[in-house]
């Protein structure tokens, strides 16, 4: 018997959770490249905290991964992957770190408000997967945090 035998909650629950996992692995791959496109003194900072980042997130992925296994789901290949963060590609200067600051800011609100979605779907229904989802969405609010502050000094610049 599945976990949640309720097919249709579990379905969405499912698809809620594949969703996460691509935003997760999108933003590994962008923030790989902006740690290493970045230019500059000014860069370096930004540069260590996304590398630092790609740990985590990768880590977001896999928690999803294993829980869409959980719940008798398939973890999605390669070819189901779809890009959705158009505001945080490489930007034509190296050197433009504000455009990968507000990138950063919004794949964190994006996450955000994904996974306050996914607790309120799991709300009675599946606590394992809200408590998990609620350990996450912290991490994204920290991160969130912390670009806001860089944000805020290189306005002042």
């Amino acid at each position: 018997m599945p976990i949640i035998a309720d097919k249709k909650k579990r379905e969405r629950i499912i698809a809620l959770l594949e969703k996460a996992y691509w935003m997760e692995m999108e933003t590994v791959m962008n923030y790989i490249a902006a740690s290493t496109n970045l230019d500059g003194v000014r860069a370096e900072e930004i540069k260590k905290s996304l590398a630092a980042d790609v740990t985590a997130e990768l880590g977001h992925a896999q928690l999803f991964a294993k829980r869409i296994k959980t719940l008798s789901g398939i973890v999605p290949g390669s070819q189901g992957f779809e890009a959705e963060q158009s505001f945080l590609q490489p930007p034509k200067r190296t050197t433009d770190v504000v455009s990968i600051i507000k990138g950063v800011i919004a794949a964190e609100e994006s996450a955000i408000a994904h996974y306050n979605t996914v607790i309120k779907e799991c709300d009675g229904i599946d606590y394992v997967t809200q408590d998990m989802v609620i350990t996450i969405l912290t991490d994204e609010q920290d991160h969130l945090r912390e670009f806001e502050g860089f944000l805020k000094e290189y306005e002042t610049k």
